[in-house]
């Protein structure tokens, strides 16, 4: 039996929804939105968040209110081809992609509550048990870039590690700088975004330096459509892996050569059928996963560090608690490996 059928079942009754904003500053110099969608029926609340990123689109979705026609009687399959029917974005999305995210905020509130509501954990409805979770912290070093982030977190945290951005303006000094800490598992390269915040502007020098820097780095979205960049890391093809292109097992497909590992963000892949199609491919395939965040500033944090805790809990996950994309993290924090926190019923965690 496939992971979605042990799950498309299940029995849903919704009676009603609302809506919670949240907003924080976070490190990647922004103010960062979000709304938790809480699905309620039958005495039982479930959340889910959702991680569109752009702040109208947010704003958009709660001066809506809860105007969807959701209640009734489902299972978790129905409800998610009754949301096929719906549109929910009360004006059309910023950018297309945001559509996923939206579709995941309810789709993993309708999980949380069929959930509670018939008193099953997911760990007990998927039959697997609950590990630690390795993580690394999803960082960018400002422009101009500076070392002051990564030694912050450091002086507080001395065996975190870290997930980077390279950017053009990386020197040679900041790079062995970098290097020298030995706290860099991956290096995101960016290659697949255009027009937004994060495009990549390095060519195949930055490529060349930052690879060779971090010889035992992953290798994060490169963009190996412009061929001189594919000719730095022809050797190194067995560090790359995809985050941005992956939205479906589809995609896993069409990378330009099988990979070893990539980047399965629940929200990126939009549902939860397509969530667990890509676990069970990468499963039958011998393909390593991990999870990776959107700076959920709520529920849906937890939801990916337990879905990590479950189908891949030794990658270096992009799921750290929430404290370490503050601008100055507190001291205080869980610390790599997260221990298991599953809740009793449901898809939360740490509650």
């Amino acid at each position: 039996m496939s992971t979605y059928e042990l799950l498309a079942g299940l029995p849903l009754e919704v009676e009603g929804y609302a809506l919670d904003g949240l907003e924080r500053e976070v490190s990647s110099d922004f103010v960062r939105l979000s709304t938790l969608v809480r699905l309620r029926g039958a005495g039982e609340e479930g959340i889910g968040e959702d991680v569109t990123y752009d702040g109208l689109d947010q704003v958009a979705l709660r001066d809506a209110g809860p105007s969807l026609p959701l209640a009734g009687s489902h299972t978790l399959d129905s409800f998610f081809r009754r949301l096929d029917d719906l549109e929910l974005f009360p004006v059309e999305p910023v950018r297309e992609v945001s559509r996923r995210y939206r579709r995941w905020a309810f789709e993993s509130a309708a999980l949380d509550l069929a959930l509670r509501q018939t008193g099953r954990s997911l760990a007990a409805a998927v039959g697997r048990e609950p590990e630690p979770v390795r993580f690394v912290v999803s960082l960018r070093l400002g422009e101009p870039p500076s070392l002051a982030p990564l030694r912050a977190r450091l002086s507080l945290y001395p065996d975190l590690r870290f997930k980077l951005d390279p950017t053009g303006s990386w020197d040679s000094e900041l790079i062995h700088a970098l290097a020298a800490t030995g706290a860099v598992e991956a290096v995101d390269f960016k290659g697949h975004y255009r027009g937004s915040s994060v495009d990549q502007t390095g060519g195949p020098d930055l490529y060349r330096r930052v690879v060779e820097a971090f010889p035992d780095a992953w290798i994060e979205d490169p963009d190996l459509s412009r061929p001189e960049i594919d000719a730095v890391l022809h050797r190194s093809r067995d560090r790359i892996t995809w985050d941005a292109p992956i939205h479906s097992v589809a995609d896993i497909e069409a990378l330009p050569f099988p990979p070893r590992m990539v980047n399965l963000k629940p929200s990126r892949l939009g549902g939860l059928r397509e969530l667990c199609r890509a676990y069970d491919h990468c499963r039958e395939r011998g393909i390593g996963a991990y999870g990776g965040g959107q700076f959920e500033l709520g529920a849906g944090r937890g939801q990916i560090q337990y879905l990590a805790s479950l189908f891949h809990p030794d990658s270096p996950n992009d799921v750290a608690p929430t404290g370490f994309n503050d601008v100055s993290p507190p001291p205080g924090l869980q610390t790599s490996p997260l221990s298991p926190a599953p809740a009793a019923t449901g898809f939360g965690w740490g509650d």
